[in-house]
This record gives structure tokens, sequence and C-alpha cells, in this order.
């Protein structure tokens, strides 16, 4: 995946023949495809062969289930910014002068800029996970070079 995916861009992949095979209909499926709570293989109508290419492109942009709720892709290109350090409201959380500007290090922390590129310190305080499994992607859309990618778990 590359940058964050629309509902928008997910329902045009779609057969959009609200034929409620799902349940539901094409524009609720899209919703439920990004937020991970359904699987493309609930809509019987995108298996059929003339939707090959739509299902192709769908399996490529959908967010990737896994284990780990967030990660840095290419460390390299970071330009140290640190808006993934004060934008990830459980690094606030964790230590509140972070929103100040100010760094100290806390045990707590998912992100740290370290020598001027992003470390992932502690991605299983994330708050994609269980307990709270909140749809938060703030540090990967407060990302501009594009680094972290965020993951359904």
């Amino acid at each position: 995946m590359t940058g964050r995916v629309s509902v928008l861009e997910i329902y045009k992949l779609l057969p959009r023949t609200n034929c409620r095979k799902c349940g539901m209909t094409c524009m609720s499926f899209a919703a439920k495809l990004l937020r991970g709570e359904v699987s493309i293989e609930m809509c019987p109508v995108l298996f059929d062969p003339e939707y090959k290419g739509n299902l192709e492109k769908l399996r490529e942009i959908l967010p990737k289930k896994s284990d780990k709720p967030v990660e840095v892709v290419d460390p390299d290109k970071c330009s140290g910014c640190g808006n993934c350090v004060v934008a990830c409201p459980a690094n606030v959380a964790a230590n509140t002068d972070l929103g100040k500007g100010l760094v100290s290090v806390s045990d707590k922390l998912i992100f740290l800029v370290v020598n001027g590129r992003v470390e992932l310190l502690h991605p299983e305080y994330c708050r994609r996970l269980p307990p709270t499994k909140l749809q938060c992607r703030v540090c990967e859309e407060s990302c501009y070079m594009g680094i972290i990618r965020v993951y359904e778990v």
C-alpha cells in the first residue's frame, strides 16, 4: 500500500450493484473493508471473471493484516521532522512534554527521533491494539515522507 486509501477508492473497485449478497450496500461494504471489519470474500460478485482486475487491485491497496500495528518502512528516508512523535496520541499521553516541543524519553513512547531519524520504540502501546482497538492513523497521516505504515491488527 502506498499512502492512505479512501473509502471512495475502494468503492470504485467494487461491483457497485448494491445486490446486498454481503448483507449491505457497496458503499457500506467499502467502508467496512477499509476498517478491516469484513473481508473481500464476503462479496461473491467480486469473484466473477469480469472483476478479476478490480479484485487484484483491492488486494493490493487494502490495509494488510499484521500482528503489529505500525512500522517504519524506510527509516533512511526520514527527514527527522518529528511530526509522528508529537502527533501520536499515545506518545503525548505517555509524555505531555512532547506537545510542548520538549523531549524527554519515556519507556512508553511509540516513536522518537534519534540522530535525525524516527525510531519505533514501543509499538505495543499503539492505540490500534486491544483493548482499545481504535482506528487511529495519525502517525501515518502526519508523515509527509510516507515512511510510516499502519496495519490492521
